[in-house]
């Protein structure tokens, strides 16, 4: 396994890596206006953690124009899923029902909401008959 494939991003990685994933491969001035819509972040700064990442492998760099161009090398979906299989383990002792038992708990979910978990508990039970 390679070093960028265990590396567990920051959570100012991690918001690059969503842009970037939601965008597709972008120059670092492109992915400084996306965070500076919520809030004030300097050029220099993710100029500076875009390159770190791509130094860590997290990112790969096409400088074949004179804008750089950068894209994600790790798997959204394959990220999303260890930093949560990690969340669970450190924080709620390795127990999804405790996961979502606090998230239900915190958040008024709609009917909506509450239909399409009562699915995928139906989906879930319907696997492991």
């Amino acid at each position: 396994m390679s070093k960028s494939k265990k590396y567990q991003p920051t959570e100012a990685e991690l918001e690059i890596l969503q842009l970037l994933w939601l965008h597709g491969p972008s120059t670092v001035k492109f992915i400084n206006d996306k965070q500076n819509d919520g809030k004030e972040v300097g050029y220099t700064t993710t100029l500076k953690i875009m390159q770190i990442m791509a130094d860590k492998g997290m990112l790969s760099v096409d400088k074949s124009s004179k804008q750089h161009i950068y894209a994600p090398t790790l798997d959204e979906a394959e990220t999303k899923s260890k930093l949560l299989d990690g969340f669970v383990k450190r924080t709620f002792e390795g127990s999804a029902m405790k996961l979502v038992m606090q998230a239900l708990g915190n958040h008024k979910p709609s009917k909506k909401e509450l239909d399409e978990i009562k699915e995928l508990i139906r989906s879930i039970e319907n696997k492991q008959e």
